[in-house]
């Protein structure tokens, strides 16, 4: 099975975004490691929301 190119896309853009990591910083993590952070960076962005 194999994972969505435009799945890695965003979720390579999320982390960047968020945590201001490299591209190749975010696509070095494994899938699930990937998700987690993806994860945690929804998770504080929920929580800073008014």
């Amino acid at each position: 099975m194999t994972y969505a190119a435009d799945r890695i896309e965003e979720e390579t853009a999320y982390l960047a975004y968020h945590f201001h990591w490299s591209l190749d910083d975010v696509l070095d993590l494994e899938h699930g490691d990937r998700r987690r952070y993806v994860e945690r960076a929804a998770s504080l962005v929920e929580r800073s929301a008014p």
